[in-house]
């Protein structure tokens, strides 16, 4: 997932700062076969962002600390702060994730329940 996202943020690269993401948790769910859990924490430093891109997978995010802005494809942008919550689902394309601050981090927690195998972050279509 980190290489794919890289090559993401690559190609955005005259835009905002990348996150820093961590691996929390891979988890094969054994009742729903050939899906997984994936748990990460994605902390953005002031002003940072992510390309647009696409998750083919439930998406639940949950604010630790500082303001996000998140948006959908035909949805509004939301800001999100501490204990806060945001979802996508498989067929969503993330237009808007970024920090709501210039000058204080942003940290989330995102859980994907996903297909077993393909990456949790992918290209917009």
């Amino acid at each position: 997932m980190a290489l794919t996202f890289a090559a993401l943020v690559g190609q955005a690269a005259h835009a905002a700062p990348g996150p820093a993401l961590t691996t929390l948790l891979t988890k094969e769910l054994g009742d729903l076969p050939g899906k997984e859990l994936l748990a990460i924490t994605v902390e953005y430093p002031p002003g940072g962002a992510d390309p647009v891109h696409r998750h083919d997978a439930h998406v639940f995010v949950y604010v630790l600390e500082g303001a996000v802005v998140m948006g959908l494809k035909g949805g509004k942008e939301v800001t999100l702060t501490g204990g806060q919550t945001f979802y996508e689902g498989p067929g969503d394309v993330h237009t808007v994730s970024r920090n709501a601050s210039s000058t204080m981090p942003a940290k989330f927690l995102v859980v994907f329940v996903k297909n077993k195998g393909p990456e949790a972050v992918l290209p917009a279509r």
